[in-house]
């Protein structure tokens, strides 16, 4: 059993990460073995997050004053959280990915950017391009429409450019 400080601790360390995190997923890991619990770790891990197994009661004190209090305050059963101050669509692949592999962990709920998500709203997510993708399809549109303005800025001194030659080639210039 734990000591009353060693619990003053960890809700101390959860409150801390609570204030941090800013898209939290809370899940389900009944039947996890310990090698697939090593995996959902490590996928966590790879998509930059952490992933802690919580106490209810302990989730709900130190979710107080927290965007996370609501969603800690009806908790039941077995509780893990994987959580992120980066990228939640990341994050969300990578548990949802891990879920279809592994049928007995589930979502239970979520926040993100500090609103509240239900289990739907997480695969939505999911479904999301990630972030590298986005920031490259904003490069493309913002480069193909600089390129078409020095196409059509250049076209108009190229047009010019082949009326005087074949003004030039057909002497009308002449004096």
């Amino acid at each position: 059993m734990k000591k009353k400080s060693d619990k003053e601790k960890d809700l101390e360390a959860l409150k801390k990460d609570f204030e941090k995190a800013q898209n939290i997923f809370v899940t389900s890991f009944e039947k996890l073995t310990v090698q697939q619990d090593f995996e959902l770790r490590k996928t966590v891990r790879d998509a930059g997050g952490k992933y802690r197994v919580v106490k209810n009661n302990l989730a709900e004190k130190a979710s107080e004053g927290t965007p996370a209090e609501d969603l800690m305050s009806k908790l039941v059963g077995m509780t893990s959280m994987a959580y992120t101050s980066k990228d939640p669509v990341a994050l969300a692949k990578a548990l949802t990915a891990y879920a279809k592999a592994n049928p007995s962990f589930t979502f239970k709920a979520g926040l993100v950017e500090g609103r509240a998500i239900d289990v739907k709203s997480i695969l939505e997510l999911a479904a999301l391009p990630g972030r590298e993708q986005i920031l490259a399809k904003v490069l493309f549109l913002i480069q193909a429409s600089a390129q078409r303005l020095v196409t059509t800025l250049g076209g108009v001194g190229r047009n010019l450019a082949v009326v005087v030659d074949q003004a030039v080639k057909e002497n009308k210039f002449s004096q």
